[in-house]
């Protein structure tokens, strides 16, 4: 039947092997060189964009406005399979996906385990790197896990200040599927009007510039 399931969530499996192979095109177009998921995700943003396709899609919207998505388990998905035909066919000089980069870039993550862990660790990689930083002066996290396990993707942010990573004046954790979460505090803060008087950033402009320059 071809059908998977992730979830309570049914997929095409002809679709999955549709985007592993486009996403191996995306590869074979990018410089031999590692990138960040944020870059390559970019990438992902204006081949949808030169194809005409995806339109209205986060990935797209995202490319369109500037705004960087970043994916730390990037290979722990069907578009890892994607970068793995790749890099099959070019042994010697391929695209690779930089995690480390991931942590020079990243600001915001939704979920627990390994984007939860990245975001978080900003404060303790600045610090492993000289420079002088606070904790991080709010935090929201979202999930779905809890934390009587002791595992990452429950534990709480209490437990994330307790390693100088996050202050608790201002912090919440919301136990809520982040697809279903996500979108309702967006949706508060735009309908709040906090868009109103904002200046567009192109944050994935900046953060070219910034790394550029590391």
């Amino acid at each position: 039947m071809a059908i998977d399931r992730i979830y309570d969530t049914y997929i095409d499996e002809d679709q999955l092997r549709r985007c592993d192979e486009t996403l191996g095109q995306i590869a074979d177009s990018l410089p031999a060189r590692p990138h960040s998921s944020r870059e390559f995700i970019r990438e992902m943003g204006r081949y949808l964009v030169d194809k005409g396709l995806g339109e209205g899609s986060i990935v797209r919207k995202a490319y369109e406005k500037g705004v960087p998505i970043f994916v730390p388990a990037f290979s722990d998905c069907t578009a890892g399979f994607g970068l793995v035909f790749h890099q099959w066919h070019h042994p010697e000089a391929h695209v690779s996906i930089d995690s480390a980069k991931d942590f020079l870039e990243l600001t915001l993550m939704v979920g627990g385990g390994a984007p939860k862990n990245f975001a978080q660790d900003i404060v303790v990689a600045a610090e492993v790197l000289g420079k002088d930083v606070p904790m991080h002066k709010y935090a929201i996290q979202i999930t779905v896990a809890d934390e009587r396990d002791g595992g990452l993707s429950g534990s709480t942010l209490r437990e994330a200040s307790s390693w100088g990573k996050v202050a608790l004046e201002q912090e919440q954790m919301v136990f809520s599927e982040a697809t279903l979460a996500f979108p309702l505090i967006t949706g508060y803060a735009f309908h709040k009007h906090a868009q109103q008087d904002r200046r567009e950033q192109r944050f994935n402009r900046q953060l070219d510039g910034i790394v550029a320059t590391v």
